[in-house]
């Protein structure tokens, strides 16, 4: 297969996990704060969240996560130079852990289809930022390529986070007051 095809495959496949990453805490959050209803919305919505979770999280996001490894592999082995430059050990720390946070996201899909809520929404809501900031480092990094371009895109991401930070307690604030 041609670089060409295996780097649209690659973004294709990146595109769809980033999606499932995503969405599936959305649903951890919206079945966090349906637990917190009283029947029968309570048993009605977390049946439907644990379904839609179950479909996005097997159907989508880890075979997506695979393939994005599959593929990104695939050009690595195509252009094996790459692993030879800085910006490339950047960005693979970044997906390492990137795979990180799919697995911890595993492990709160397990106790949420188990029916144990072991997080708050809000802490879920944050968690969902994680993803986010891990995209944006990813994008800037191979992207520009550069030493410099880096010290910028931290700079950056911690700007953007603390931005998100800002904006998670401004809507708890304003979620809380309706």
């Amino acid at each position: 297969m041609t670089a060409a095809y295996l780097k649209a495959l690659h973004l294709i496949f990146i595109v769809t996990w980033f999606a499932g990453l995503f969405y599936i805490v959305r649903i951890f959050i919206y079945q966090t704060e349906a637990n917190e209803k009283p029947e029968p919305d309570r048993s009605i919505l977390i049946k439907e969240y644990k379904k839609n979770g179950r479909l996005l999280w097997m159907g989508i996001t880890w075979p997506s996560a695979i393939l994005t490894l599959i593929f990104g592999t695939s050009l690595l082995m195509q252009y094996p130079g790459y692993l030879n430059q800085g910006f490339m050990h950047i960005k693979l720390t970044m997906v390492f852990l990137l795979y990180v946070y799919q697995f911890s996201c595993q492990y709160i899909y397990k106790l949420m289809q188990r029916d144990e809520y072991r997080y708050k929404s809000i802490q879920l809501r944050i968690w969902n930022e994680v993803a986010t900031i891990l995209l944006v480092g990813i994008v800037f990094i191979i992207v520009l390529k550069s030493a410099l371009s880096l010290v910028w895109g931290v700079i950056g991401i911690i700007l953007f986070s603390v931005i998100l930070m800002m904006a998670i307690r401004l809507y708890k604030k304003l979620r809380e007051k309706k």
